[in-house]
Formats: structure tokens, C-alpha cells, sequence
């Protein structure tokens, strides 16, 4: 039974491109299935080891700008992108591991905001590396979204099996006994900075990649883009938020509920509402979070028999 429900699931989203042949609501799942795998991937390092990561634009952007030099500096298919972006954030994450987890807690949080804004600086102000504010722009390699959506699929699958059986090795339990007491751990004999960096290196390589598959699938990025503190690492953090940190499909269930929402005030709910409402989904954002905060702090994976019950008895 506990391997039904996401064999199903998997069955459905196969079949969902075939039975709802629209390329609007195909683009929503792609994106959404995007945010699976970075927020599954920022799961591992701050639900599961403890580690806090305002950043993780960092990888994002970086394994976005290594598809798009690939191709406007070297003339290399993009694609290569996704073999070499996420071992180009593995290499920045060890850095960034390096000089960042020697703080704890909040400081190491701060730390990796401000390391994403320098990298976004960096990314600006490198014009003849990366176009500065121009940006970088490619043609799409497929006409149809289908090749886009089961590659955002595979790797969406792939980062939630990877995770899950990096929890179930030694290596998970070294992750929680990190996040449940460093100190304790480090008398234990466990190598705290050791494990928190591969944790760290993990995550980055997930995320790289699915920077990687963005600039693929969108053709165009800029530094404001691929390096947004609001758009990428906080939205990453929003999606395991509200889907349940530190649970397995958490970050998945968060991804299409952020995916839907932004999209709602995109549009002005369809249209029907006043077009200052497409601009009001930041507010909605943090008043959803606060929600989360107070009634359902495991997230909705996390409360799901707590909600289950209340509907119950409504």
C-alpha cells in the first residue's frame, strides 16, 4: 500500500500531457514539476540536515548560465547543460560549504543570502562573461512541450527516489542526528562539517540541474532571473514550507499548490478580478505561509490526518 499511491500518481501525471491537451496547463505541470525537484532538493539539506539555505539561487542560476554559455560561448547544445550544471553547482556548493558552515543556525541562513546576492552582482556586473542584464537567449530545441515535460517529470522522479534513499542509508541518519543535536552528533564521532557538506553538494547538484532545464525549456535568462532572491530561494523555501518540510512528497505537494496560486494572481483569477490583483501574490505568499505557521506547521503532507479530521467533521 505504501508504494500504490505513488505508482498511481506517476500514472496519472504519464498520462496527463495525452488526456489534457493543452500546452497552457502542460506549461504549469512543467514548471511545477521544476519546483518539485529544487524544493525536494532544498528538502534534503534544510528539512533533513538542518541547514537553513536562503541561496540556493546560487545553483540555480549557475546551472542555468552553464547551459546558456555552453551555447553562446561554445557553440554546445544547451543540453549538456543538464549533465555538466549540476557538477558546476556541486563545485560552487562545496565552496559555498567551505566558507559558510562555519556558522550555525542563523548566521549560516544570512550567510547564504548573502552569498546569492553576490553571486547575482557577480552574474550583473561580468558582461563580457555573462551579458549582464541583457541576458542570454536560445531557440527552444523542441516545438512541443511533451520532450520538456517527461524530462521535468524523469527529474523530478529521480530527485524524490534519490532522496528517499539517502534518508534510508547511514548517510540520512548522520543527516538527522545533525539537525537534532550538532553537538551530540560531534561527540558520537560523526563529522558534522563532512556530512553537512555533502548534504550541501546534494542539494546544489539537483538544483543545477533543474537551472539547467530551465534555460533549456524558458530559452532566455538574465542575473535578475536565475539569481532572484524572491523568485527562486524563496520560492524554494515556500514549496517545502507549505507542503511539509521534512517529509518525502512534501516539497511536491507544496510545488503545484505555489504554481497554482501564483498563477491564479497572475492571471487576476481568470480574468475576473482587477488587473492590481496580479500584482498582490507576494502578500497572498506570505499570508499563506503565516497560515501555515500557526495551524498547520508540518505543512499540509506533515497535517494531512489533522486536516483530514477537520473535514471529517465538517
Amino acid at each position: 500500500m505504501g508504494y500504490l499511491r505513488p505508482i498511481l500518481a506517476l500514472g496519472l501525471f504519464v498520462l496527463f500531457p495525452f488526456i489534457i491537451r493543452s500546452d497552457y496547463y502542460t506549461h504549469l505541470v512543467i514548471i511545477a514539476l521544476m519546483w518539485v525537484t529544487v524544493g525536494t532538493a532544498w528538502n534534503l539539506l534544510a528539512g533533513y540536515t538542518g541547514q537553513v539555505s536562503f541561496g540556493h539561487a546560487i545553483f540555480f542560476g549557475i546551472g542555468a548560465y552553464t547551459a546558456g554559455l555552453f551555447h553562446s560561448k561554445l557553440g554546445i547544445s544547451p543540453w549538456w547543460g543538464m549533465a555538466f550544471g549540476g557538477l558546476f553547482a556541486v563545485i560552487i556548493g562545496a565552496f559555498v560549504g567551505w566558507v559558510c558552515f562555519r556558522l550555525r543556525g542563523p548566521y549560516f541562513a544570512l550567510a547564504t543570502l548573502a552569498g546569492g546576492e553576490i553571486i547575482r552582482l557577480i552574474a550583473v556586473n561580468w558582461e563580457s562573461l555573462t551579458r549582464g542584464m541583457v541576458g542570454i537567449l536560445l531557440m527552444p530545441s523542441f516545438k512541443s512541450k511533451l520532450p520538456y515535460y517527461f524530462i521535468s517529470l524523469f527529474l523530478a522522479c529521480l530527485t524524490i527516489l534519490c532522496v528517499l534513499l539517502i534518508m534510508r542509508s547511514k548517510y540520512g541518519y548522520y543527516f538527522l542526528s545533525i539537525r537534532e543535536d550538532q553537538d551530540a552528533a560531534e561527540s558520537m564521532g560523526i563529522d558534522t562539517t563532512k556530512y553537512k557538506n555533502i548534504s550541501l553538494m546534494i542539494s546544489a547538484f539537483f538544483t543545477g540541474t533543474a537551472g539547467a532545464f530551465y534555460m533549456n525549456y524558458m530559452g532566455f535568462i538574465d542575473p535578475s532571473i536565475v539569481f532572484s532572491l524572491h523568485y527562486i530561494s524563496i520560492m524554494t523555501i515556500l514549496v517545502a514550507i507549505v507542503g511539509g518540510v521534512a517529509t518525502t512528497y512534501g516539497p511536491a505537494v507544496g510545488a503545484f499548490i505555489m504554481v497554482g496560486v501564483q498563477e491564479l494572481f497572475r492571471s487576476a483569477i481568470f480574468g475576473l478580478a482587477p488587473k492590481w490583483v496580479s500584482q498582490a501574490h507576494a502578500l497572498v505568499f506570505g499570508l499563506l505561509v503565516i497560515f501555515v505557521i500557526m495551524f498547520m506547521a508540518n505543512g499540509v503532507v506533515g497535517d494531512w490526518k489533522k486536516i483530514a479530521r477537520l473535514f471529517g467533521r465538517s
